[in-house]
């Protein structure tokens, strides 16, 4: 990912933050002709030595796991769903439009788990989401029949050997059209650029601490 200084995250803090509000991630291997991907939910944990690693799984059916053992290099991509337009009409001289959004790119090498590694795994991600919720379900509590449906997946832990994460929040503008950016966002009166305003402002705030 070409990353520019202005937009670069470096602090470990805020990127490991980021992957687990964001954890839904893509899953992007080598592929035999073509890259191949998936989406899926991806729970960032530390391994038996202290190193922070990736947990997650997929579907039998879903032929990219053939790929992990030939080709266990990987690439991890985790996206803010909060992204938005920037108009070049909200800067005080002439300049090209913009998009802002918040990435962080992890590439490493895939292991492929089992047994209890598998089972360990599936229900500490069904416990991540499950907390919130009204009535909680465990893996541990679900009927045999439902148990045995763990068969029909592959689960994998991938290593973490590279990170590159960019927030793109228009850190490279001026003082008086940052803050006509966030007026203007605001101004629309639409969801997601209001969330981009309280985002750019908040990392701000964030990295000047």
């Amino acid at each position: 990912m070409y990353t520019p200084k202005n937009f670069e995250i470096s602090d470990n803090k805020i990127i490991e933050q980021f992957i687990k509000e964001n954890g839904f991630a893509t899953l992007v291997t080598k592929g035999a002709t073509f890259p191949t991907a998936t989406h899926i939910p991806l729970e960032l944990e530390e391994n038996e030595k202290g190193n922070k690693i990736l947990v997650g799984h997929i579907s039998k059916a879903n032929e990219q796991w053939k790929e992990f053992k030939s080709a266990p290099s990987v690439l991890v991509i985790f996206l803010s769903p909060i992204n938005q337009y920037i108009s070049s009409s909200w800067y005080k001289k002439p300049n090209v439009p913009s998009w802002n959004y918040l990435s962080v790119h992890i590439s490493g090498k895939l292991k492929i788990l089992s047994g209890d590694n598998l089972w360990n795994s599936v229900s500490r991600l069904t416990d991540r989401y499950e907390r919130t919720q009204k009535c909680p379900v465990s893996l541990n509590t679900l009927p045999i029949t439902e148990q045995k449906q763990i068969n029909g997946i592959v689960g994998f832990q991938i290593s973490i050997d590279k990170i590159q994460a960019q927030f793109k929040l228009s850190q490279n503008r001026t003082e008086e059209d940052f803050k006509s950016i966030i007026n203007e966002l605001r101004l629309s009166n639409d969801l997601e650029a209001s969330l981009m305003a309280d985002t750019m402002e908040r990392e701000k705030n964030t990295q000047k601490n």
